[in-house]
């Protein structure tokens, strides 16, 4: 694998965390060395690299580490330690509706997020349009987004997220955005980024399903760890296989 083959790269990452007894002991925790804490480790050692135009299915249980390590991809947390690298533009349709200025109107807030990406002026006019067409709330685009229902944030989300042509794409399968028929509308579009050429889908889902639907290789992650990385049917099996039971003592 070529070093311009790479889309994703792990290299011994790992993301710990300090919880505090209260909030009072974490405000000291930051000036202090003397604090008691306990930490924990959302992921450990991940190594593994992704290639352009793969698409990679994120599999494991609840409180895995897979929220943590897409959050590192996106670049909204960073690893403690160990290296990440992330080549070309990224579009997480996740957390739709983070990041945005309440006090801006939802026409501000895409022309804000258009030059945080450093898109020139004449691509922001672009994507102004289709986010506008796109997530249809009529009069309410060019009002505060404080005002607006956690429903509309979200379409506005979905509408940025799937409109900026990403190289990387980032899909929680779980997403829920608005009512039936604009979820419809929303699955029409992601599935429309995924048959792109060369764009690199990392998908999360517990549906086999659809992973084997989307998919051709599977990460499974166990308390935080790489368990299995490989073609996407071994990876399913290996996700379902039956647990061990505990051996009573005797």
């Amino acid at each position: 694998m070529s070093p311009e083959d790479i889309a994703i790269q792990f290299r011994h990452v790992y993301k710990r965390y300090r919880l505090y007894r209260n909030n009072k002991h974490r405000l000291l925790g930051i000036f202090s060395k003397h604090i008691a804490y306990k930490e924990v480790f959302a992921n450990r050692d991940l190594t593994f690299a992704i290639t352009r135009g793969e698409s990679v299915a994120i599999i494991g249980k609840n409180g895995a580490g897979k929220s943590t390590m897409l959050k590192m991809i996106t670049g909204v947390a960073f690893p403690s330690s160990g290296k990440i690298e992330v080549n070309g533009r990224v579009s997480a349709l996740l957390e739709l509706t983070a990041g945005f200025d309440p006090e801006f109107t939802g026409r501000e807030n895409i022309q804000l997020r258009g030059q945080l990406w450093g898109l020139e002026k004449s691509e922001i006019v672009t994507l102004e349009k289709e986010v506008v067409e796109f997530a249809d709330i009529g009069v309410y685009i060019d009002q505060p987004m404080r005002t607006y229902s956690s429903g509309m944030k979200a379409r506005v989300g979905f509408a940025i997220a799937a409109s900026i042509k990403p190289e990387i794409l980032v899909v929680d399968e779980a997403l829920a955005v608005g009512d039936k028929a604009f979820r419809e509308k929303c699955d029409r579009k992601i599935k429309e980024i995924m048959a792109t050429e060369n764009v690199t889908i990392i998908f999360v889902t517990h549906s086999a399903a659809s992973a084997e639907a989307v998919c051709q290789r599977g990460i499974v992650l166990e308390k935080g760890k790489l368990a299995f990385d490989g073609p996407i049917r071994a990876a399913l099996d290996f996700y379902e296989r039956p647990q061990e039971e505990p051996v009573a003592a005797g």
